[in-house]
């Protein structure tokens, strides 16, 4: 199971190739940062929580300014290098989603 990371310039078309609005990705940590995520309780608060291991999960510019914190403070407490890595590349995407108006963060679950 793994999650990839896709920045986009605005909502990519359901089953169309999404090329024209790809920004950037991120591809090469996609276990790591789901067993960063993986303590995370679906049905709790915060935005982390709604991303679908397993599924397809989308982040506007305010949500991913959202979960900018949560992500920090996951950095904060993980030990694991490969997922802090993970985490960093993460906040990375997050940073840029929130500071592009009209685009989003797709996250491709397994």
């Amino acid at each position: 199971m793994g999650i990839e990371l896709e920045l986009h310039s605005r909502r990519p078309a359901r089953g169309k190739t999404s090329e024209a609005t790809l920004l950037q990705g991120s591809y090469a940590h996609g276990e790591a940062l789901a067993e960063a995520l993986g303590p995370f309780d679906r049905s709790g608060p915060g935005k982390l929580a709604w991303v679908d291991p397993y599924g397809d999960t989308l982040f506007n510019e305010q949500e991913a300014h959202a979960a900018l914190a949560e992500a920090a403070l996951l950095i904060e407490r993980c030990s694991d290098a490969s997922q802090k890595a993970a985490l960093h590349d993460l906040v990375a995407l997050l940073e840029q989603c929130a500071a592009t108006p009209g685009s989003c963060l797709w996250f491709m679950g397994d």
